[in-house]
């Protein structure tokens, strides 16, 4: 399910790096994307949420935790050697 998720979110929000972690159906998410320029946080976890609705509503996904960061509060955040270490 974890790539599933993956590839969903990637697909659908053109994200640039995402990373999920998951512990029974709990699942932690880190999205990266220029797409959450100028959006609240509470936007920015609609987006997350909206693709992944039928498999939350079918139980496949119990509970999320979500950090989303444009490219730019991604670098800022000090993260900037994780991403390098996904882009290479």
């Amino acid at each position: 399910m974890k790539k599933k998720i993956k590839k969903i979110l990637i697909k659908k929000l053109n994200l640039f790096y995402v990373k999920i972690k998951k512990k029974n159906n709990y699942y932690k998410i880190i999205a990266v994307s220029n797409i959450f320029l100028n959006m609240n946080e509470v936007n920015r976890q609609k987006c997350i949420y909206a693709p992944l609705l039928k498999h939350i509503i079918k139980k496949k996904i119990h509970a999320i935790s979500i950090k989303t960061y444009s490219l730019n509060e991604w670098k800022k955040s000090n993260k900037k050697n994780l991403l390098k270490k996904f882009i290479t």
